[in-house]
Parts: structure tokens; C-alpha cells; sequence
């Protein structure tokens, strides 16, 4: 991942890695691993949300003729 700074705008370099790397999922997946033990019917239930928010993504891509 790469951000660039323009000029000595730290602070907005900051904000758009903070941005990026919340959109792409890493600080959530990250606090997943760390946190160790889920429970089986916890991972089912973010399993299938995932799937679901997966999908809608496919779908918004397409275009209907």
C-alpha cells in the first residue's frame, strides 16, 4: 500500500493511509487475529455476512441492459 505526501502534508498522508487500510480491511482482520478464539457459531454468522457484503460488490460492477 502506498501513499504519497505532497508538499509537507503529513497529517493528510495519514488520513488517506488510515482511509485505505480501513476500506481494504486490514485494521478488522488484524483485531481478528489477535484477538485469538472465536466462537463457531460467531465465525459462521461473519462468514456469511462477508459473503453477502462480497456479493453486492460483484453486483454494483455489473451493468443491467
Amino acid at each position: 500500500m502506498e501513499v504519497s505526501v505532497h508538499g509537507k502534508n503529513f497529517e493528510g498522508a495519514i488520513r488517506a493511509f488510515r482511509k485505505k487500510t480501513q476500506k481494504d480491511g486490514v485494521v478488522k482482520e488484524s483485531r481478528q487475529r489477535n484477538n485469538g478464539f472465536e466462537k463457531p457459531s460467531r465465525r459462521r454468522k461473519r462468514k456469511c455476512e462477508e459473503s453477502i457484503i462480497r456479493r453486492r460488490k460483484v453486483r454494483k460492477g455489473e451493468t443491467v441492459f
